[in-house]
């Protein structure tokens, strides 16, 4: 199991984006099979029915289309105009609205017209994207700065660079090891 990068238990469209990474250089796809997907989106608390083919094409579209925002928001660029409509596109799928509860003081959540079905688990995936990228969350998001990595986070700590310690601890075992090299070439070059 793969450790979540920073935010994601927060941003159900952040932990799409990291659900296709590299890992020992071999591309790793967590939404490879209509079943992974199904997996994926329940265990991320997005009602889906079971996901199928079709479905699992527009998921991975969509996840395209975050990681393409996530990327232009993280370089002050403008992003590509087909996956602002991607994400918009799955934001209209189902007519959700606001609805106010009151479990333990008032909180907003979203009552779907389609309860259940693959659009509404996509239309909550889009609304938490726009919601980040137009929001607070997104003068956080930072793609992982480790050789290799694909991966996004929140940067909520100054210091952070990498999406996990398992990148942080690949790029301070290849600075140690280019030192050492360094320190072995100039002690050769003396002798």
């Amino acid at each position: 199991m793969v450790t979540a990068a920073p935010g994601e238990e927060r941003s159900p469209a952040l932990a799409l984006v990291n659900t296709r990474r590299l890992n020992a250089g071999e591309e790793v796809d967590d939404l490879a099979e209509p079943r992974d997907a199904t997996e994926w989106l329940r265990r991320h608390e997005l009602p889906a029915a079971t996901i199928g083919a079709d479905d699992l094409s527009r998921l991975t579209d969509l996840r395209a289309a975050v990681r393409e925002l996530l990327a232009a928001v993280t370089e002050d660029r403008a992003p590509d105009a087909r996956a602002l409509e991607t994400v918009n596109a799955a934001a209209r799928a189902d007519a959700a609205a606001p609805q106010l509860t009151w479990p333990a003081g008032p909180r907003r959540e979203w009552h779907s017209t389609r309860p259940g079905s693959a659009d509404e688990a996509m239309a909550a995936l889009a609304r938490d994207t726009i919601d980040v990228v137009t929001g607070d969350l997104g003068g956080l998001v930072r793609p992982c700065e480790a050789h290799g990595c694909v991966r996004f986070f929140f940067r909520e700590h100054a210091r952070r660079r990498w999406c996990s310690t398992t990148c942080g601890d690949r790029v301070r075992a290849a600075r140690h090891q280019r030192l050492v090299v360094e320190q072995r070439e100039t002690s050769q070059g003396r002798s």
